[in-house]
């Protein structure tokens, strides 16, 4: 570990975050696009009908970063994360349409996190270790977001990690995130089929299930509870207040997951504070 003064640390974990939320907007924007192309080619193929020559919709890696509208290569300036936005004033230099403010801030959003994430875990193989935690769920984040889908290609590999990660102890013993992945994933399938057998309606998405079997791989069974009432507390209040204020419709579905993506972020990192102050609060301390 290189002998750095935290302040030297976070500045680092900043302009990492920076670099690491422009390729998250990436991901966000074409890994569903890139999804639904493929299930459509294979539910052609399926049905034995001609897929046509739908091209695919650009990559994630491979594909240069361009214009949505125009299709406009974009300058390595301009892919310089917040200062390309700014500089060019939120509109596409060739075309002028207005480019999304998602992109500034989901760079900016990873960059406060990342720094969050260093400064309570400290540098690291336990920070290290959050930075990717951190990571993975933005980009889940993003996407249930927009289109309402957890995709396996981001909710297994989180999976797996915390197992794996288990092996050294790091957060949990493997055990504990066998355990915590099972009931992660049992608990929420278990409400998912008793709401819908007695409402004939699916109240969440298999995504959701993955989700928290991620989250209990990582801390554990005793970190479950906790997240589904802070997810839903959050989520209650959040969501009825868009209802009252007229941004969202009472008959549209609200995503659950950015909301237990939350929640898991925050007792990852300030889990026995929030306990702490749980039961000061309830007069047990």
């Amino acid at each position: 570990m290189l002998d750095l003064p935290l302040w030297a640390w976070l500045v680092c974990a900043g302009v990492l975050g920076l670099l690491v939320g422009s390729f998250l907007n990436v991901v966000i924007l074409r890994l569903p696009a890139r999804m639904e192309a493929l299930w459509r080619r294979e539910a052609h193929e399926a049905l034995g009908l001609d897929a046509g020559e739908e091209p695919l919709p650009p990559g994630i890696v491979r594909e240069p970063s361009h214009c949505p509208h125009c299709g406009h290569r974009l300058r390595a300036f301009d892919n310089i994360p917040l200062l390309g936005w700014l500089k060019l004033k939120g509109r596409c230099r060739h075309c002028g349409a207005r480019i999304s403010l998602q992109y500034p801030l989901v760079e900016a959003a990873v960059a406060v996190l990342s720094v969050l994430v260093v400064a309570r875990l400290g540098p690291g193989g336990k920070a290290l270790a959050g930075l990717v935690f951190t990571w993975m769920l933005v980009a889940l984040t993003g996407i249930d977001l927009r289109t309402r889908l957890l995709p396996d290609q981001l909710t297994y590999p989180l999976l797996w990690l915390g197992l794996l990660l288990s092996l050294t102890g790091l957060f949990v013993p493997a055990p504990m995130a066998i355990l915590g992945a099972a009931l992660g994933y049992l608990s929420l399938w278990s409400v998912y089929w008793l709401f819908k057998l007695a409402t004939g309606k699916e109240g969440m998405g298999y995504g959701d299930f993955k989700l928290l079997a991620a989250l209990g791989a990582w801390m554990g069974p005793g970190a479950l509870l906790p997240v589904i009432l802070l997810s839903s507390l959050i989520g209650a209040l959040l969501g009825g207040a868009l209802i009252v204020f007229g941004r969202h419709r009472r008959e549209v579905p609200i995503p659950f997951g950015p909301f237990l993506a939350g929640a898991g972020w925050l007792w990852l990192l300030a889990g026995d504070a929030l306990w702490g102050l749980y039961a000061q609060l309830a007069g047990w301390r």
